[in-house]
C-alpha cells in the first residue's frame, strides 16, 4: 500500500474545510432526519389521486398505463397535451375518461401546482402520485412539497426515465422561492421567470407551436 505524503498546508486546509462544514451539517441533520421519517411514512400511505405535470408527450403515455394499473384513482393532468389527444391516449389504454381531470391554466411548473391544489383539497385528496420526467422531478418535488404541503397534501414521486440531463439546482431554488411566495401572498411570482427569447414573426410562421407549454 502506497502512502501519500500530505504537506502541512494541505492538512490545515482540509481541517479548516471540515470545521467550516460541520455547522452546516449540524443544521441540516434535523432536516434529513425529518425527510427520512416522512419518506418512510409516505411509503405506507396510499395516494388518493394521480397528478401529471404537462410538458412532454411521454408523460401522457406513461400516466395512461399507470392509471390503468391504479383503476380506483382519479387522474389530474396540468397543462398537458390538447384534450383530444389526451383523451385518445387514455381511451386507448382502457382508462375510463370520467376519471380524467384536464386543466390548462398552468404556464410553468409553479402554476402546475397552484392552479389545481385547492380543487384537489376540495376533493379531499390527501396524497398524490406525482408524475413527471426524471430530469424535471427535483424541481417539481420542491414546489410540490411547498404548495401541496400547504394544503396538507403529500406527494409520492414517480419519475419517467429520459435521456435529458437533470435541471440545474438554480431552477429548483428559484421556483421553491416562488412557491413560498405563493403560500405567503397568493402570488406566483411569475415575473421571476427567466426572460423568454421571442422569434421573429417570419420564423414563427414556419415553426409550429409546441403542444406542451408548461414546465418553464
Amino acid at each position: 500500500m502506497r502512502l501519500r505524503a500530505v504537506s502541512p498546508n494541505q492538512f490545515h486546509q482540509s481541517a479548516r474545510r471540515r470545521k467550516r462544514s460541520f455547522p452546516l451539517l449540524l443544521l441540516l441533520t434535523p432536516f434529513f432526519l425529518w425527510m427520512g421519517v416522512r419518506s418512510l411514512r409516505l411509503h405506507f400511505e396510499k395516494p388518493d389521486a394521480i397528478l401529471v405535470l404537462g410538458g412532454s408527450e411521454d408523460r401522457e403515455l406513461f400516466s395512461a398505463q399507470f392509471a390503468k394499473s391504479h383503476p380506483d384513482l382519479p387522474v389530474w393532468i396540468s397543462s398537458g397535451a390538447p384534450r383530444d389527444y389526451a383523451e385518445r391516449v387514455f381511451r386507448k389504454a382502457g382508462v375510463d375518461l370520467e376519471r380524467l381531470n384536464l386543466d390548462y391554466q398552468a404556464v410553468d411548473t409553479v402554476t402546475n401546482f397552484t392552479s389545481v391544489v385547492d380543487r384537489l383539497r376540495q376533493q379531499n385528496v390527501r396524497s398524490v402520485y406525482l408524475i413527471t420526467s426524471d430530469y424535471h422531478m427535483r424541481r417539481a418535488q420542491v414546489i410540490g412539497e411547498i404548495v401541496l404541503g400547504s394544503r396538507g397534501i403529500n406527494i409520492q414521486p414517480i419519475s419517467i426515465p429520459s435521456t435529458q440531463t437533470e435541471e440545474p439546482m438554480s431552477k429548483a431554488v428559484r421556483d421553491g422561492g416562488r412557491a413560498v411566495l405563493w403560500v405567503a401572498t397568493g402570488k406566483t411570482g411569475a415575473g421571476f421567470s427567466m426572460p423568454k427569447f421571442e422569434l421573429p414573426t417570419e420564423i414563427k410562421q414556419l415553426v409550429p407551436e409546441p403542444e406542451h407549454k408548461a414546465e418553464e
